[in-house]
């Protein structure tokens, strides 16, 4: 059994959730801005489908990627030195959540319904969500959106409409992020496309150790600039 939480409940401990399914935790709330940032400062994340109840998670191990362990393919280094693309920041936000929560081949639905796209929308303009977008002729031609507290990230879904185009936001990501010294990305479930970027498992105790420190960095709720140099 999990804790069904009204309006003014605090989240249960981590340590709580179920081995299965792995990291559920709790259900109800809210997603409000204040109840997100407690969410993710307390390494819980929502994750639920159209049908559903608001699900809360925190899975044992999880899947992070230290922006300083960022590893680059050949081809993929290759494509980033380029100069037919433009990466920006926190300039098309709702654009990019959107088209993550577009549908894709092999999948029924979307767990970014359109509550998750106002709440995370509303995240953004308090400063505390942000997109990274590839554009290239002028166009967005893919992108991530995630979540910034403190100097801990927390990535939460990215899209692609030409060849690299994740994989080219996600780069700069990383390497601006290990520039600020932000110490994680949380990218909360395991998956091999990750783990080729040097993405790894750890032990949920140890993410809530560094998590405890990073969420408690001065936080600057502000526009992201990304860095022009990131690859030159």
């Amino acid at each position: 059994m999990i804790p069904w939480l009204g309006a003014r409940d605090r989240f249960p401990p981590v340590e709580r959730a179920l081995a299965e399914p792995n990291g559920l935790l709790a259900a109800g709330a809210d997603l409000s801005v204040p109840r997100l940032i407690e969410a993710y400062r307390s390494g819980i994340f929502p994750w639920y489908s159209d049908g559903q109840p608001l699900l809360w998670w925190s899975p044992d191990p999880r899947m992070v990627l230290i922006p300083a362990e960022l590893k680059l393919t050949r081809s993929l280094r290759k494509r980033l030195a380029k100069s037919d693309y433009e990466v920006r920041a926190d300039t098309a936000f709702e654009a990019v959540i959107r088209a993550c929560a577009a549908p894709r081949a092999g999948q029924e639905g979307t767990w970014i319904t359109g509550e998750m796209i106002a709440a995370y929308t509303a995240l953004a303009r308090a400063g505390h969500a942000h997109s990274v977008e590839t554009w290239i002729g002028g166009e967005l031609a893919g992108g991530l959106y995630g979540v910034a507290i403190g100097r801990m990230c927390y990535g939460e879904s990215m899209f692609t409409q030409a060849p690299d185009a994740s994989k080219i936001a996600l780069a700069h990501l990383a390497r601006q992020l290990a520039r600020w010294g932000y110490g994680m990305i949380d990218c909360q479930m395991t998956t091999a496309h990750l783990a080729r970027f040097g993405a790894r498992e750890i032990p949920r105790a140890e993410f809530m150790r560094k998590l405890a420190t990073l969420v408690n960095y001065p936080d600057t709720a502000r526009k992201w600039r990304l860095d022009d140099d990131l690859f030159d």
